[in-house]
């Protein structure tokens, strides 16, 4: 009997038909310095995760996770992840609280040093993984830092005023900011909302993604990327946006001497509806009552 086929083999399936020339279309690259992720309609755990496991793919090196509200759970990744040599190269810390949370970023280089003598230790063997992808970054070095959800212990916890969340979370983005500068690497944050309070996790982000949940699946847009077409079994892709409809037509037509041509925006009328066809062909103004059009439209025998 055929075996139902599991989530992480058919993701390998798609990774080996991939092809190089359409990878840049289905997920941005996270560029050196604080990218802020904001997700719609959710927390968003599986495309945080594919982005990491994307970066990791690409990238030598461990990342750094310091989880907060359960994001770094290993259900998913071990589901989404092609290989599980991937996990052994993400370290995680969580936070409880804020205290705890921010405990954790601040010995963040604790940790690197002590992931770097391990793996370069005795032989080395614990470093050698697969042939360098990348040859600007090292099998020992971080790849990345991840922090989701980087407001929610600071906007829950009790024990803490609102003037005092606010400076224990400017100190952490503080942080974040220079270990990004510091090793050189991408810092992947999220947070839980949009509001006064995480205006500082905006501010101090040197990139900004927005994903928007849809039917066909999840849409990253950011300053260089847009989600364009979504992959399917046999190396085909399916596309939903129109920004990608209109570029394919506008070449089309440029190809078979058609002048591509934008529609003029509609002028409405003083009452906002816009124009109405009557049938011998003739555009009119409308207004709100179409018996009223038709009662005072010229021609028609009635008044």
């Amino acid at each position: 009997m055929d075996q139902p086929t599991r989530g992480a083999d058919r993701n390998r399936s798609l990774a080996d038909q991939a092809d190089p020339a359409t990878d840049g279309m289905l997920l941005p690259s996270l560029g050196d310095g604080i990218t802020l992720l904001d997700i719609e309609g959710g927390r968003g755990v599986p495309i945080l995760q594919s982005l990491v496991l994307d970066h990791l793919l690409l990238h030598d090196g461990p990342a750094f996770w310091v989880d907060a509200n359960g994001h770094a759970t290993t259900t998913t990744l071990a589901q989404i992840a092609p290989s599980q040599r991937l996990l052994n190269r993400i370290h995680v810390a969580r936070g409880f609280t804020a205290y705890q949370h921010y405990g954790a970023v601040c010995s963040l280089p604790s940790a690197v040093n002590k992931v770097i003598q391990s793996s370069t230790a005795g032989s080395g063997a614990a470093g050698r993984g697969e042939p360098s992808r990348d040859e600007d970054t090292s099998p020992h070095t971080p790849a990345l830092i991840v922090v989701p959800a980087v407001d929610a212990q600071y906007r829950a916890d009790d024990t803490l005023g609102e003037t005092h969340a606010k400076t224990l979370q400017a100190r952490t983005l503080a942080r974040l900011a220079t270990y990004a500068e510091g090793y050189d690497i991408p810092v992947l944050v999220t947070r839980n909302e949009r509001n006064e309070f995480t205006e500082p996790v905006a501010t101090v982000a040197d990139h900004h993604l927005e994903c928007e949940q849809t039917r066909m699946g999840p849409r990253v847009v950011g300053e260089d990327f847009e989600t364009l077409v979504y992959p399917v079994d046999d190396g085909a892709y399916y596309q939903t946006t129109f920004a990608y409809w209109r570029q394919l037509l506008a070449a089309r037509a440029t190809q078979v001497g058609v002048e591509p041509t934008t529609p003029a925006p509609s002028t409405p009328t003083p009452e906002g509806v816009g124009t109405g066809v009557t049938a011998d062909g003739e555009t009119v103004a409308a207004t709100a009552d179409p018996l009223l059009d038709a009662w005072t439209a010229t021609g028609t025998g009635g008044r």
